[in-house]
């Protein structure tokens, strides 16, 4: 994955200080419960909805399972259809051959669909790099271009904005990248949507490529579909004579009729509708100078981490993903720390199983991802193909925790021994030795009630870490044998 988030530091750090802004924590307080009680009406429509979630589960699962097979499928598919393939084996890659068709138009400004697989990449720092321009068209995604910020949600990237923000981004910033703001703009939807429309409208007209992700990709046809509220995505698609598509491996189902399952369940999860305003499905490319379509179509597929991450049992799970971002909308950890503490373009319980895998843990952000959640499960209940996260998690931890950083040397996965963890592994040795020694716990236990009140608040030394964000649990004044013993005329506790 991309370097951008590199230098941040660690979730709880990052975390701790989310928490302590207010206006970012009503922000996504007001923004995520609104998103989760409309899905949650939209989903309750279906009587289905338990065998679409697990039909969407059944067909992620064999395409995984299959993907080489359906991998090559598509590259024929597309191909057939007057496109070009090209594989990326990681971010690098994908920029590079990203940046070499954007420079044989001789063009040297882009639009863009909203994509996570850009910005996972870093794709629109290298076109900057490499004196390319690329305007993204997506309002939210507009607003954290214009913001210089950095996106923290998978659907609204903007959602720890509020309008009176983005009014001032608008204002302050959109005379820099083209059309300035109107005088007088308000913070009123209505207004801030007009000023991003008319802004956005000369880029459409006037670029030669665009750039986009795909939501699925059919390998039998070689079908690139997008959905999106906006109409922009429509307009990228559809108006450039060039348009490159950047999209995950993973985004592979094997035919048409799969699209009739998540074309169900992927917009009652993601926006709470029955189906997306638009929805945009392409294959190949046009030979008329009037029909909508580009002329010269690319697909860049890239690899990144994927590969990897397919050959783990248990994580591949997270490959299922169709970035709905149904997780992050009930998740009680993003909703109080935002995106930004995850330290990657993927926020939320899904990214805290999707970033380790994709990057390794070698990072300190990456080794903390795993952390990062209460194991509620409410992740896992909502999600529509039954990504069990929780379960990951307790095994991305269980990998951190017994085989310490996980990093990539080439084509190869390297386990670096752990380091942190020994107190742990010391303690539980000790728990061990105790429960296996009656008598010495119940020493133990009476020792503990009898000097509670000289116990510490906080643990010492590496223990810190946990007592820090966690009250340390008041010990009773005696031990539950001897208050079974004194109140049950010295019966021995039952077995």
């Amino acid at each position: 994955m991309s370097g951008t988030f590199v230098g941040m530091p660690a979730f709880p750090e990052a975390a701790h200080e989310a928490v302590n802004n207010p206006t970012l924590r009503a922000n996504l307080r007001h923004a995520t419960h609104t998103i989760r009680a409309k899905r949650a009406v939209a989903v309750s429509e279906l009587d289905d909805w338990a065998a679409l979630r697990e039909a969407g589960k059944q067909i992620k699962d064999h395409t995984l399972r299959h993907l080489d097979r359906y991998l090559v499928q598509l590259e024929e598919s597309v191909t057939a259809a007057g496109g070009v393939v090209h594989w990326a084996a990681d971010a690098d890659e994908a920029n590079r051959i990203v940046v070499e068709l954007v420079r044989a138009t001789g063009e040297s400004e882009v639009v863009k669909v909203k994509s996570m697989a850009t910005q996972e990449i870093g794709l629109n720092e290298a076109l900057e790099a490499a004196g390319i321009h690329a305007y993204e068209t997506d309002l939210a995604e507009l607003i954290v271009q214009l913001g210089k910020d950095r996106p923290s949600h998978i659907l609204v990237p903007a959602i720890h904005r509020n309008r009176g923000e983005i009014r001032d981004i608008f204002t302050r910033e959109m005379s820099e990248w083209g059309r300035p703001a109107p005088e007088g703009l308000t913070d009123t939807p209505a207004e801030l949507a007009e000023a991003a429309r008319l802004h956005l409208r000369e880029k459409f007209l006037r670029a030669k490529v665009g750039v986009s992700g795909a939501n699925f990709m059919v390998a039998e046809t070689g079908t690139m579909m997008v959905v999106e509220s906006e109409g922009n995505g429509r307009m990228c698609l559809t108006l450039p004579e060039t348009l490159i598509s950047v999209v995950g491996i993973e985004k592979t189902v094997p035919t048409w009729q799969d699209l009739e399952v998540f074309l169900q369940t992927l917009p009652r999860s993601s926006t709470a509708e029955r189906m997306n305003p638009y929805t945009s499905m392409w294959t190949g490319t046009t030979d008329s100078d009037t029909a909508d379509g580009p002329r010269t179509f690319h697909l860049v597929l890239i690899d990144n981490g994927r590969t990897d991450t397919l050959a783990d049992e248990v994580g591949r799970q997270a490959l299922r993903c169709i970035r709905c971002s149904a997780c992050l909308n009930v998740c009680p950890v993003y909703e109080r720390a935002g995106g930004h503490a995850y330290g990657s373009v993927y926020p939320g319980p899904i990214g805290a199983i999707l970033s380790p895998q994709l990057r390794g843990t070698e990072s300190e952000i990456d080794a903390s991802l795993p952390y990062a959640s209460s194991l509620c499960g409410a992740c896992y209940d909502v999600c529509p193909v039954a990504i069990d996260i929780p379960e990951v998690l307790v095994h991305l931890r269980e990998r951190i925790a017994e085989g310490g950083q996980v990093t990539r040397k080439g084509n190869k996965v390297v386990l670096k021994p752990a380091k942190g963890h020994a107190a742990e592994r010391a303690a539980m040795r000790a728990a061990r030795w105790a429960f296996g020694h009656p008598g010495a716990l119940r020493t133990g236990q009476r020792l503990a009630s009898r000097t509670r009140r000289f116990h510490p608040r906080t643990l010492p030394g590496p223990g810190r870490a946990w007592s820090d964000t966690r009250d340390l649990p008041t010990l009773p004044a005696e031990p539950f044998r001897d208050w079974w013993q004194r109140t049950q005329d010295g019966k021995d506790v039952p077995k």
